[in-house]
């Protein structure tokens, strides 16, 4: 239902072929409306097939006896065929989630100039956007620690589909409010698949595993936005850049069949036997000893579903709010900085092909430097990492703050600069979300994934706020300098509450007792 929805609104916006696929002020037909029933229908559908009869019975489960099962045996593990299979998997998801918001900053000038908008006014867009990937981000990182998964994954890549008639709304007010259902939906992939995959990978692996998931799932999701930009928007217009999501979110369905759930997470709700199920698809053999004390992790989650308080409470309040001004920083230089980038590139007298053109090969030559972030975060420092990317993309933002609009007039420092600041700003983010799944017990890290999600997103709420209502859009120069200091400010959150994870069991890293960590 929700496909054929989408399908129905394609007629529509191949009608305005003769306007340059402009389609202001048209009415919308009698099928798109249908569509759009159909899509609501069927979404919700879907929701009721995935969530009714576990999210109750599971908030109210209480412990569950896990102390002869070895989680150990996943973490002892060697890496199969099935690992790279789901590692494939949930990069593509990934790449799928990444591009829809970066798709923003390419639609918002072909948006403005249709609609006659000034720049406060198309901020509005944006905005919404962000707003529903915040929104999203911890929605979709409790659904995580309360449905599961792999249920998560499933009703995020369904609200895809359906958002991508942004590409035919007629009126810009639709098209807000589509945006923010598109973030809505978008936001709730990136905490999931970093969860997920820090439960599943062998612990000798898992830095450079879940660090490389994200730096190629960042700068590709980037690539793909920009690189469909280019080969696409100077043809179909910028609608077409929204009609990708139905593609791309049926390839994520179809995949679905290939991602498990976590056993870690089954084991947490006491659902042995599809865990050693799914362990065993891994080449884990099942190890069982009734003397062993038992993972305090995993007695700890049995005791209550996710919960958004939990990471306030000690041991884990520093860390969340020390990773929480770190996705903040990164945020500001996303969705305050790059996301302007396209616009106030065509200010300065760049026209759309270059300006798409430039972005688009800085982000190709990007992407081997998140490969030397993914080896650092694993065999040298987790910790240190972070703080050393995060120092880079300040460095680089002085750079675009030092020069500011004369930019155009030095074509080899520009793409110097884009590259190292797409290098380094996709390094912070890359290795944000594994870091905060590996810091966070199995009963909040999805949650805590979706909390460090949402704030990196709430900031660029923030930003796009103050444009779109007080009318501050700042230059290159200011607005690089805006988010150059909290990033700086991050740096040192970091280094002040962060902690080592190289090397350790996700269990062992806080070794924290169970009545320490749960009062109650």
């Amino acid at each position: 239902m929700v496909v054929a929805g989408v399908v129905a609104h394609i007629p529509m916006f191949l009608d305005a072929a003769e306007m340059n696929f402009r389609m202001a002020g048209m009415q919308m037909s009698l099928l798109m409306t249908v569509g759009m029933y159909g899509i609501i229908v069927g979404t919700a559908i879907v929701a009721y097939g995935l969530i009714p009869g576990k999210l109750f019975a599971w908030s109210r489960q209480r412990h569950v006896e896990a102390s002869d099962v070895h989680v150990q045996a996943l973490d002892n593990a060697t890496l199969t065929p099935t690992h790279w299979k789901l590692f494939t998997v949930l990069v593509v998801a990934l790449i799928v989630d990444v591009m829809k918001p970066a798709t923003l900053g390419f639609v918002v000038p072909g948006t403005a100039a249709e609609y006659g908008l000034t720049k406060q006014q198309v901020a509005l867009l944006p905005m919404a956007g962000i707003l529903g990937t915040t929104m999203g981000s911890f929605l979709w990182g409790w659904l995580g620690d309360n449905i599961g998964r792999r249920a998560s994954i499933l009703l995020a890549a369904i609200i895809f589909i359906g958002t991508s008639i942004c590409g035919a709304m007629p009126s810009y007010n639709w098209n807000v409010f589509m945006c923010w259902l598109m973030g809505f939906g978008a936001g709730g992939m990136l905490p999931i698949t970093f969860a997920l995959l820090a439960e599943i990978v062998p612990r000798r692996e898992r830095g450079w595993l879940i660090v490389l998931l994200g730096a190629m799932g960042t700068v590709g999701g980037y690539l793909a936005a920009s690189g469909f930009a280019a080969l696409l928007e100077p043809i179909y217009g910028w609608r077409i850049m929204w009609f990708l999501g139905l593609p791309t979110g049926v390839i994520l369905i179809l995949l679905n069949r290939y991602i498990p759930e976590s056993p870690r997470f089954l084991l947490a709700r006491g659902n042995r036997e599809e865990a050693f199920r799914v362990m065993k698809s891994f080449g884990i053999e099942i190890a069982r000893d009734s003397q062993q004390s038992g993972e305090s992790e995993l007695l700890l989650a049995t005791k209550r579903a996710g919960n958004l308080a939990d990471m306030f409470r000690c041991p884990y309040k520093g860390l969340t709010l020390g990773l929480g001004l770190y996705g903040m920083a990164w945020g500001l230089v996303n969705f305050g900085f790059l996301l302007w980038l396209p616009l106030n590139l065509r200010e300065i007298g760049m026209s759309v092909a270059s300006s798409d053109a430039i972005l688009a090969q800085s982000a190709i030559i990007a992407f081997p430097a998140t490969l030397v972030g993914a080896w650092l975060y694993h065999s040298w420092s987790t910790k240190n990492t972070l703080i050393l990317f995060a120092l880079l993309t300040v460095f680089t933002l002085c750079g675009f703050a030092a020069v500011g609009d004369e930019l155009i007039h030095q074509p080899l420092l520009m793409s110097l600069l884009l590259i190292a600041l797409l290098a380094s700003s996709s390094g912070v983010i890359a290795m944000l979300s594994p870091y905060t799944a590996e810091v966070f017990p199995v009963h909040i890290r999805a949650t805590a994934s979706g909390w460090s999600a949402g704030c990196s997103k709430g900031a660029g709420v923030a930003t796009l706020g103050a444009a779109a209502v007080v009318g501050l859009t700042p230059g290159m120069s200011a607005a690089a300098l805006l988010a150059a200091v909290p990033t700086l400010l991050a740096c040192a959150a970091i280094a002040w509450q962060g902690v080592e994870t190289r090397g350790k069991g996700l269990e062992s890293i806080h070794g924290v007792p169970a009545e320490q960590a749960n009062p109650e």
